[in-house]
């Protein structure tokens, strides 16, 4: 029955104001009641953080919670790209001429995605990557590439699900619902980061300071599960070999090489 409950709460709610209320009570003291049995429900790995689960003040403080030093470990190599996340790599593909992906069977448009005409032109015939994050992984976002940030923005208002069935049923999610976009120069193209939202406007929440980034730094974090696509320019990426969708995977895990 509770398990139900956090479902409901988390994977189907969407509209503005029970999204604003469910929100405020995630920030709430009243929410400290509920951390340990979401932690026991979705079955966090409480080795791994920073603090033990009481030490959380609120729902929102256990969602965005920190790790503990070397809980990670980033692949270095000069021609990897890794995960941003730890998350479920959802499906990998080719981004059409058209700006068209295919995803669950559903299209999308990617230059409905990035709402700029001039960023989308360098994606297409490139590929595309869809990590999925459920409320039970680790929140945090971090950097896939070494590079600087040339253009960051916000689109979208509502958000809704963008778990498995989300994106099967939904109604054009990753291109409709609330993202922040990442554009980032490296030594071997561009790389878009789409930070899309499950739900709540504006929870999404930038970190990182200045315009460098570094492999495996972080950049971001959600409130509640979530997803990222990343998006390649084309010839400038290749898919790890052995990975295969649905795939589970972890910040700093390698995703792929680079093409120069």
């Amino acid at each position: 029955m509770i398990q139900g409950l956090y479902r409901l709460m988390i994977e189907l709610t969407n509209g503005k104001w029970t999204s604003s209320l469910l929100r405020r009570f995630a920030r709430s003291r009243a929410s400290r009641f509920v951390v340990p049995s979401f932690a026991r429900i979705y079955q966090l790995n409480v080795d791994e953080m920073e603090k033990s689960v009481s030490e959380y003040p609120t729902l929102h403080d256990l969602f965005v919670r920190t790790l503990k030093n070397e809980s990670r470990v980033i692949d270095r190599s000069e021609d990897s790209v890794v995960s941003p996340v730890d998350a479920v790599i959802e499906d990998i593909g080719p981004i059409k001429e058209t700006s068209e992906i295919l995803v669950k069977g559903k299209t999308y448009s990617i230059e409905e995605m990035l709402g700029d005409q001039e960023v989308l032109s360098k994606y297409l015939n490139g590929t595309y990557m869809i990590l999925y994050l459920s409320p039970s992984h680790y929140h945090r976002i971090h950097s896939p590439v070494d590079g600087t940030v040339t253009k960051q923005w916000t689109l979208g208002a509502k958000s809704y699900p963008v778990n498995k069935l989300g994106l099967k049923y939904g109604v054009r999610t990753l291109a409709k619902n609330y993202r922040v976009i990442t554009e980032v120069k490296t030594s071997f193209g561009h790389v878009a980061i789409v930070k899309v939202g499950a739900m709540f406007v504006n929870s999404i929440e930038t970190t990182h300071k200045g315009s460098e980034l570094e492999k495996g730094g972080e950049m971001a974090y959600f409130s509640f599960g979530s997803t990222v696509v990343l998006l390649f320019e084309k010839n400038t990426f290749q898919v790890e070999a052995a990975i295969q969708t649905p795939k589970d995977i972890k910040v700093g895990e390698k995703i792929g090489v680079i093409h120069k």
